[in-house]
């Protein structure tokens, strides 16, 4: 997969690709790029925001600077997806983090403070993606959820088998894993259910699955 993330502060994504799972599939099933819209803003001084009509607080990412950007990097209009990430976009889960890892390209588009000029989201993305119904002062932030969710589904990022029995699963029905406990097994009075250190596979897997959340 090649995932481009357009950022007004690229750095800020240094240490998600020093962490695994990311660091595991960069070069090799990832190809990640942190493109900054100041780059390619054709407006004086690196300008890429302005006041909103009608007035009121906070400054809104131009609909020009974006289009300039997306223009300067794929030379016309993208054939992949491309995500605006907004809090009015559809809620990020992990069916939809399922259906993003099997893309070959994905662009993120992430804004700061007031977010995006509307013209941005309606017609130089194609689909918008919100990480939860909460305010944040940036679009960083949604973008790492994001990348690391998708990251972690593609090959070679996790442990062969590790991803399907996990949380959200199709495997687990969409829902919660069981409890998990170690060491000690006895603390403060607060001890891990006999079964668990029974040996008996079968007893435990009943017992697991009996235990979903």
């Amino acid at each position: 997969m090649r995932l481009d993330v357009f950022t007004l502060v690229p750095h800020a994504f240094a240490w998600l690709t020093e962490q695994r799972p990311l660091a595991g599939v960069l070069g090799d099933g990832l190809e990640l790029r942190l493109l900054s819209y100041r780059d390619y803003t054709p407006l004086r001084s690196g300008q890429v925001d302005d006041e909103p009509y009608g007035g009121g607080a906070g400054m809104v990412l131009r609909v020009d600077v974006v289009a300039a950007a997306l223009d300067a990097v794929y030379g016309a209009r993208p054939e992949h997806r491309v995500i605006a990430l907004t809090p009015q976009g559809r809620q990020l889960t992990q069916e939809l983090v399922e259906e993003l890892a099997h893309e070959p390209a994905l662009t993120l588009l992430s804004s700061r403070f007031e977010g995006f000029d509307e013209r941005i989201v309606e017609h130089l993305a194609t689909d918008a993606v919100s990480i939860g119904p909460y305010v944040l002062s940036g679009g960083e932030l949604p973008a790492m959820v994001l990348l690391d969710a998708v990251a972690r589904r593609l090959p070679g990022a996790l442990a062969e088998g590790s991803g399907e029995l996990e949380s959200f699963s199709a495997e687990l029905g969409g829902g919660l894993e069981h409890p998990h406990y170690t060491r000690p097994a006895d603390f403060r009075g607060w001890k891990v259910p006999d079964v668990l250190l029974s040996g008996d596979h079968a007893k435990i897997e009943a017992w697991r699955r009996e235990h979903l959340r």
